[in-house]
């Protein structure tokens, strides 16, 4: 079974999520924007599918770096294709990004899950059908009854553990360019007005400022361990493995990381080795898909270390649900003013909902598990 060709297709949707200045998250008016589905198809008419952006899936970078590492290759040789297209990023000038090639090793998990009859999870290992999600939060931000205050984030947790069912909170913290932040003693704040509101037993962590100075970030850590958070993750540039070294060392508070440093399962080897975190963190996205993922997994595995994901998703989801050495599933990002259960246009239904006791369960369909509206999509595509 042969790979036969790779193709994408560009479409409008709506949405509710508008990006600031820095690039994150927060609720705004509907829109539309635009998203891009990336198909794999075989000689015998299978296809895996994933959605993205539009920027992953450019017509010139799958000229240059997918399509002549996949086409005529078989399809169930998923590593074997994974390090094809991974080779191409040291000469490729920075073009092809981990979250192009994360895209690219979805789509073919994907595939090889509807090739076979089964679920991405199970062909991982299928450690268990459920796992308990933690509410993460957005940003905070200025709006009035958002997450604006620190009563507001307490206001909130209270909702996502007493109302909803989640069974553990992640804040996210005040951002540039919301007026004031970063503000450590702020973020402080918010953490422990949600400890007060959901009381002593709920796991709570925090994602604060990325930039924290190393002393705004002790400061912070040691606040947080009072208050029996469970972690705290990326509170500073991540590049100076260093400063994570001296933190882990100064304080008693569990250090997640890395997240966003570049380098894979190779630069997560590298902080255990040295340690400068706690437990290990890996995102689909973040390493350049479910291959590099499931070896960060087990490489911590080996050191008896926990190994978060980051980020929600059908591809996280496979991976947590996979292993053995996760605590959580990563779901969100939810605010007060955003309904995170209900299907974007082109979903028949969300790839992660959640029962009322706090789990996600895996879905037993072959593949990722995804159930995209085709016909939404053939309906509303643009030109590239």
């Amino acid at each position: 079974m042969k790979i036969e060709s790779v193709t994408s297709k560009i479409f409008r949707h709506t949405t509710n999520t508008v990006r600031d200045s820095d690039g994150h998250g927060h609720p705004g008016p509907e829109s539309t924007t635009t998203s891009a589905l990336l198909t794999i198809t075989t000689d015998t008419g299978d296809t895996g599918h994933v959605v993205t952006r539009t920027s992953d899936v450019a017509e010139a970078l799958l000229d240059r770096f997918v399509r002549p590492n996949l086409i005529g290759e078989d399809a169930m040789l998923t590593d074997r294709l994974w390090y094809k297209v991974y080779k191409w990023q040291r000469l490729g000038g920075g073009l092809l990004t981990d979250k192009m090639l994360a895209t690219v090793d979805l789509a073919l998990w994907d595939l090889k899950g509807k090739v076979t009859g089964q679920p991405v999870w199970k062909l991982l290992g299928g450690h268990r059908p459920k796992i308990l999600a933690y509410g993460s939060t957005m940003c905070g931000d200025d709006l009035e009854n958002g997450l604006a205050t620190p009563e507001d984030y307490a206001r909130f947790a209270d909702w996502m553990v007493n109302t909803r069912g989640y069974k553990a909170v992640k804040l996210h913290g005040w951002m540039p360019p919301v007026p004031g932040a970063p503000d450590v003693r702020k973020d402080y704040q918010a953490c422990a007005a949600v400890r007060e509101a959901v009381g002593p037993d709920v796991p709570l962590m925090l994602d604060p400022h990325h930039f924290y100075s190393r002393t705004d970030t002790l400061w912070l850590a040691n606040k947080l361990a009072e208050l029996d958070f469970r972690w705290m993750e990326e509170p500073m540039e991540e590049a100076s493995m260093s400063s994570y070294k001296w933190l882990t060392a100064n304080t008693s508070l569990n250090i997640l990381g890395p997240e966003t440093m570049t380098g894979k399962h190779w630069t997560r080897a590298e902080w255990v080795k040295h340690d400068a975190c706690d437990l290990v963190r890996a995102g689909v996205s973040d390493l350049g898909g479910i291959t590099p993922a499931m070896r960060t997994a087990h490489m911590a595995e080996c050191f008896h270390m926990s190994c978060e994901m980051h980020g929600t998703g059908a591809g996280n989801l496979s991976v947590a649900l996979a292993i053995p050495n996760t605590s959580f599933y990563e779901r969100g990002l939810l605010h007060p003013f955003i309904d995170y259960d209900k299907p974007k246009d082109f979903q028949n239904r969300i790839d992660d909902e959640m029962d009322a006791d706090g789990y996600v369960h895996g879905r037993e369909e072959p593949g990722l598990g995804q159930d995209l509206d085709m016909a939404y999509i053939d309906g509303n595509l643009v030109d590239a």
